[in-house]
Formats: C-alpha cells, sequence, structure tokens
C-alpha cells in the first residue's frame, strides 16, 4: 500500500521554489537562535547537575502530595512525574552542596512515608555535580562538531568539495532548528537527546547520499542538461526512495512515542522531528546549494557519427 502513494514517475519542480525554502529556513534559523540566547534550554540533571529518584508507589502516585511534601524540605522546587505505570515516579531535585545523596534519599523517604499511604520503594537514585554536568556539556558540544566535520570530510572525498559544503550546511540547519524546537517546547535537554541529534546527523546525512549519488550520475549522463532541470530529476528519481524511508520510520517512532514510556519521550521526539526537517533539507537545502557551485562536468565523449545525446524523458 505504501508503494501506491508515491507515482513512478513524477516531475515536481523542487528546487524552484529553493527562495521560498530559503526564506522559511532562514526565518526558523533566527527564530532558534532567539529562544536559544534568550529562553535557553530545560537543561536535564546531566548538563545542570542535580539529584534523580526514582521510585515506585503501593497505590497510584499523587503528584501533588510528593511535589509539596519534598518541595517542603527546601531543596529548591522539585520535579515531579510520572513514567510508564500510574505508580512509577521521577523526582528530579537540585544539586544540593552540603548534603550527600545518602542524607537526600533519607530525608526524602521519611517525608513521602508521612505524607503518603501504603509502602514506597526506591529503585534508582543518581546524582550529577556541576563540574561533571559542565564537561558533559562540553563533550555533548564537541561530539556533535566532530560528526559534521567528519561528515564533510566523508563526502569530500566520496563526491567533490561542493557536495560536502552542501551536506553540512544541511546538517547545521538540522541541528539548529532541533536545539530551537527543544527551547521552544521546554522539553527536557539531556544526554539522550545529543544521541538523538547524533543520530539525525546520520538519518539526514543518508538521505542526503542518496540524492548527491543520482546527482553525480546524471553529471556524467545528461552534460548538456541545464544543472536547475538536472537537479529537479535526480530529486524526482529518488522521491519514492525518499518518501518510503520517512514514512517507515515515523511508524516505528510513533510506536516507541506512545508505548515507550516516559524515560525515551525526548529521545523520540527529537527524532520524529530530524525525520521531518532531515527530509526537507535533503530536499530543499543540500540540492539546491549545490546551484551556488560551478559543478565540473566531464567533457562530452566522441559519439559515433549521427547519434546525439538526447534528454531525459518528460512524466
Amino acid at each position: 500500500m505504501l508503494l501506491k502513494l508515491v507515482p513512478e514517475k513524477t516531475d515536481i519542480k523542487f528546487v524552484n521554489y529553493r527562495m521560498v525554502a530559503f526564506a522559511i529556513s532562514v526565518v526558523a534559523l533566527i527564530a532558534s537562535a532567539t529562544l536559544f540566547f534568550t529562553h535557553g534550554l530545560s537543561y536535564g540533571i546531566d548538563f545542570k547537575g542535580g539529584v534523580l529518584m526514582e521510585i515506585k508507589t503501593e497505590q497510584k502516585a499523587d503528584l501533588s502530595a510528593i511535589r509539596q511534601s519534598v518541595g517542603d524540605l527546601g531543596m529548591g522546587t522539585p520535579v515531579v512525574q510520572e513514567f510508564g505505570a500510574d505508580t512509577d515516579v521521577l523526582i528530579r531535585l537540585e544539586y544540593q552542596e552540603d548534603k550527600s545523596l545518602e542524607q537526600i534519599v533519607d530525608e526524602v523517604k521519611v517525608t513521602l512515608d508521612q505524607a503518603l499511604e501504603g509502602e514506597i520503594s526506591f529503585r534508582r537514585t543518581e546524582t550529577v555535580g556541576p563540574k561533571v554536568s559542565g564537561e558533559l556539556i562540553q563533550d555533548g558540544i564537541l561530539s556533535v562538531t566532530l560528526a559534521v566535520l567528519a561528515v564533510l570530510v566523508y563526502i569530500w572525498f566520496r563526491f567533490e568539495w561542493q557536495f560536502g559544503l552542501g551536506a553540512v550546511i544541511a546538517l547545521v540547519h538540522d541541528v539548529l532548528l532541533t536545539i530551537g524546537l527543544f527551547s521552544f517546547i521546554e522539553m527536557e535537554f539531556n544526554l539522550s537527546i545529543i544521541a538523538a541529534i547524533l543520530t539525525i546527523v546520520g538519518y539526514s546525512l543518508n538521505d542526503t547520499v542518496v540524492v548527491y549519488d543520482r546527482v553525480r550520475e546524471n553529471l556524467r549522463k545528461y552534460r548538456k542538461m541545464e544543472m536547475l532541470d538536472l537537479l529537479n530529476l535526480s530529486l524526482n528519481e529518488t522521491l519514492s526512495r525518499t518518501v518510503m524511508t520517512s514514512l517507515t520510520t515515523l511508524l516505528a517512532l510513533g510506536a516507541l512515542f506512545y508505548f515507550g514510556g516516559e524515560n525515551i519521550h525526548g529521545f523520540t521526539a527529537a527524532m520524529i522531528w530530524g525525520v521531518f526537517v532531515g527530509t526537507y533539507s535533503s530536499v530543499f537545502i543540500a540540492c539546491p546549494v549545490l546551484l551556488w557551485f560551478e559543478m565540473r562536468r566531464e567533457p562530452d565523449a566522441e559519439l559515433p557519427e549521427g547519434m546525439e545525446v538526447l534528454p531525459p524523458e518528460k512524466g
């Protein structure tokens, strides 16, 4: 059924709308940068430092009672949320310099025993100090930067430098828009989101390489075709593959988002966004920017007398 969503032959002038796409991307990038510098990100304890406790209650958890009782301990405003079953609760507290993890857990346990009915079990407790969290931020930025640079080198050697720059422009576009999204929706930004961003880089690169492969093929095949027409032809020839890959990936991610539990909500949300923005950038950013560069074409080969290179059939 999915195979019938895209006709075998299409003639959509994607590249003709490049200026509209560029304008949309510029506005989105400016909005993302504005949100990041004025509003920032909702860093998790991985990057901000703090204490994370995962508890299980005997009865349905009363989140408001937990939030109030833990808040009265004077350890800052706690973040309390369900994940999975309605008896599973995550509690996040600000980093406490004057207390050990054991002291914090004991205080929380005592106050929850008084506030809630039934037995409470602490399934997981962990703490991240401000020094470690600062190092994790630096490592996260470094990992994304190195990934993008590695992509530039890979595409440069596999194709030409023009393709490498086009791919990097598209990847930077995807990463910045993902950061802007998380700043806008105020979803927790932690190490799993860094993993999602690196996965988005790989997904977007895969899409871009497929299109670039077809562009390189057509550069050799249609040596006299206008570059604009050649790019449109390449995008249409890979369109069914692009749509099929995106749809099947979204089906899997949708199932993970709704049934995978709170712990992977951030990761799957970032990946779903990454599929959309990665597909968009491969079609409307990575390919059209090749028009900015003088692409080197191989000289026409000598043909037998009476033969000529014909343009591709339309439709």
